[in-house]
């Protein structure tokens, strides 16, 4: 059994697999941590002796993973930690320095392909919002980042002298300061993916996959074809693991 870990700025997401190829294997079990729970992953790879490999991808930076690393060797699994190459499961990287794409993203775009064969814009709506293009032959060609959601409002509130840290509702004509913050951040995230998503509308099969924590908050503004599509992450991971070397070959549970 495997352990995938997508270890993001806020929270840590799990799943289980069984070791087997496809988008995932067979998936046993699945949550999430905050950051301040890692000591709990103890408790999982205790009640799960079977896990043989622990593979993840890490934006939370290195003190967060070293924790995670010294958890799973007290249980003699060694951590393997994704990074982002030039191609992979049918994926390829045209980042200037393929290694310095995110994790997450690289293995958001590797999920997204085995979804779907069409044109692309990946879209994770979390901490940050970012939004990758991947054509229809698997060439990831670039993408954006921006603030998402909640930075947007923490942002105005922090760095402005009148403008308040409130929670405000959505309108087409905002008519209060708080409604007017609201609409303005969900106009902005949507603005963003729209305006990417032009660079392969005219493309046959063009599709947005939307996932994360805040893409409720505007989905329902975009006026692109959309699916949303949660946790590809993990089965950008699921299918790494099946596919030969990756980042770390000396993994397992030591003898």
């Amino acid at each position: 059994m495997i352990l995938l870990l997508d270890v993001g700025n806020t929270r840590l997401k799990w799943r289980l697999q069984a070791e087997a190829p496809g988008i995932g294997g067979t998936t046993f079990q699945e949550g999430n941590l905050g950051h301040g729970e890692l000591g709990r992953l103890t408790e999982l790879l205790a009640a799960h002796p079977e896990i043989q490999r622990l593979i993840g991808s890490n934006v939370a930076g290195p003190a967060v993973g070293a924790e995670i690393a010294r958890l799973a060797g007290a249980q003699r699994i060694t951590a393997e930690w994704l990074r982002p190459s030039a191609a992979q499961c049918g994926v390829r990287n045209h980042y200037l320095r393929p290694e310095t794409l995110g994790a997450d993203r690289w293995a958001a775009l590797i999920g997204a392909r085995a979804r779907h064969t069409g044109p692309a814009l990946v879209v994770t709506a979390g901490t940050a919002t970012t939004l990758d293009l991947l054509d229809g032959d698997g060439n990831f060609r670039g993408g954006a980042i921006l603030p998402g959601v909640e930075l947007m409002r923490q942002a105005l509130a922090g760095n402005t002298a009148q403008l308040p840290l409130a929670d405000g509702s959505y309108s087409e004509t905002p008519r209060n300061t708080a409604d007017a913050i609201h609409s303005g951040i969900l106009h902005a995230q949507a603005g963003a993916v729209e305006r990417m998503f032009r660079q392969i509308a005219d493309q046959p099969a063009a599709l947005c996959l939307l996932g994360g924590g805040a893409a409720d908050a505007f989905s329902s503004l975009l006026q692109i074809p959309l699916r949303r599509a949660e946790n590809l992450v993990l089965d950008g991971l699921g299918l790494i693991a099946h596919s030969g070397p990756h980042s770390n070959p000396h993994s397992g549970r030591s003898s």
